[in-house]
C-alpha cells in the first residue's frame, strides 16, 4: 500500500512545541506514515538567486521563519514511537560529513531504527556563502559528501580523501541503528543529479511536476540504476498550497489530493508526502493542529 506522509509544522509565526507535538502525535494515532522537515537558513532580503534556482522568482514569505531540521526531529523523534521520520531535504553544501555523519546516528538511535535522510544541491548563492561554499562546485560536494557518510558508517578504521573532504584514519562511532545506514533519499532532478539519484541513492524524491512526468523520469532511472543496487522507491511531494503558483504548481483541495494520492497507488508509487507549510489557511495554532485530521481522508484515498 502507498504510504501517506505529511511535512511538520516548521515555517513561519505560528510554530510552537505545542504545535510539533501535538501534529506529530497525532499524525501517528492517525496512521500517517512519515513525518518530514526541509532545510533553509534564513531570508536575504535582497538575494542574488531566485528562489528555487528560477531567476527573479521571490523567496516565499513562509521562509522568513524556519525551524531547523535535525533539533526538530529529536524532539520529534521523543514524542513518536512508530512513524518514520526525516528530511525532504538537507542541503549537501551546508554540511560536512564526519559531523552529520554522526548526527544522522544519533537520531537513528534515538528513533528507534525509524529514520530517512534526504539530500540534494539546493539553490541559494546566500545561504552557501554562509558555508564558505562555491555554489558552484555543489553537485562536485554532493557526490563527496554521500561518499564520505558511506565511509563514516562503514567498518572501523574509516578514511576518506576527496576533493573536498579529507578524513583521517580514525573510528568513527556510533554507527546508525539500521544497518548499512537509513534510506538515503534524493530530491534532485538535473540530468547529473538523475545519475547521481541511481548511482547512490535509494529513494527518489520528486516534486513540482505531474504523476506522469515522474513516473516516466522514474522509469528511467531504473534503466540508470547499476545492477548490483536495489531497486529505487519513489516519494512523491504534493502540496495543499506550492511554495509558488508557477507551472503545474497550484493549490489543491482535499479531495484533489485525494485524487492524487488514489492515482499514486494505482501506479505503484511507495509514497507520497503532502506539505502544508506555505497553506495561507493556517493563520493560527489551533489551524495547524487541525491539519493531520483535515488530511486524513488521503489515508483511505491510498488504500483504494
Amino acid at each position: 500500500m502507498t504510504r501517506i506522509g505529511l511535512s511538520l509544522p516548521q515555517l513561519g509565526g505560528h510554530v510552537s512545541r505545542d504545535v510539533v507535538r501535538g501534529f506529530a502525535e497525532r499524525a501517528e494515532e492517525l496512521g500517517f506514515g512519515s513525518l518530514f522537515v526541509q532545510q533553509h537558513l534564513f531570508y536575504p532580503l535582497h538575494p542574488a538567486s531566485g528562489y528555487s534556482a528560477r531567476p527573479g522568482l521571490a523567496v516565499p514569505e513562509a521562509y522568513r521563519s524556519i525551524l531547523q531540521p535535525m533539533e526538530l526531529l529529536a524532539a520529534v523523534a521523543a514524542w513518536t514511537s512508530t512513524i518514520t521520520i526525516g528530511t525532504s531535504i538537507l542541503v549537501a553544501g551546508y554540511h560536512r560529513p564526519v559531523d552529520l555523519a554522526q548526527r544522522i546516528s544519533t537520531l537513528d538511535i534515538l528513533a528507534g531504527g525509524r529514520t530517512v535522510f534526504g539530500f540534494s544541491v539546493g539553490w541559494s548563492d546566500e545561504e552557501h556563502a554562509q558555508y564558505d561554499v562555491d555554489p558552484r562546485t555543489r553537485g562536485r560536494r554532493a557526490d563527496e559528501l554521500v561518499d564520505a557518510l558511506l565511509a563514516c558508517w562503514g567498518s572501523d578504521p574509516v578514511s576518506y580523501e576527496g576533493e573536498f573532504f579529507s578524513i583521517p584514519e580514525s573510528d568513527v562511532r556510533p554507527k546508525p541503528l539500521q544497518s548499512p545506514h537509513p534510506p538515503l533519499m534524493s530530491g534532485m532532478r538535473s540530468a547529473a543529479g538523475l545519475k547521481r539519484t541511481a548511482e547512490k541513492f535509494d529513494v527518489w524524491n520528486p516534486a513540482s511536476g505531474t504523476l506522469e512526468q515522474h513516473l516516466e523520469t522514474f522509469a528511467q532511472l531504473g534503466t540508470m540504476r547499476p545492477a548490483n543496487r536495489a531497486p529505487l522507491s519513489m516519494c512523491w511531494n504534493l502540496f495543499t498550497h506550492p511554495p509558488v503558483e508557477v507551472a503545474n504548481l497550484r493549490p489543491l483541495s482535499v479531495d484533489e489530493l485525494c485524487t492524487e494520492v488514489a492515482a499514486a497507488a494505482a501506479a505503484g508509487v511507495d509514497a507520497v508526502s503532502v506539505d502544508a507549510n506555505f497553506d495561507p489557511s493556517i493563520l493560527s495554532e489551533d489551524d495547524w493542529l487541525t491539519v493531520p485530521d483535515r488530511l486524513a481522508p488521503l489515508l483511505d484515498a491510498a488504500r483504494r
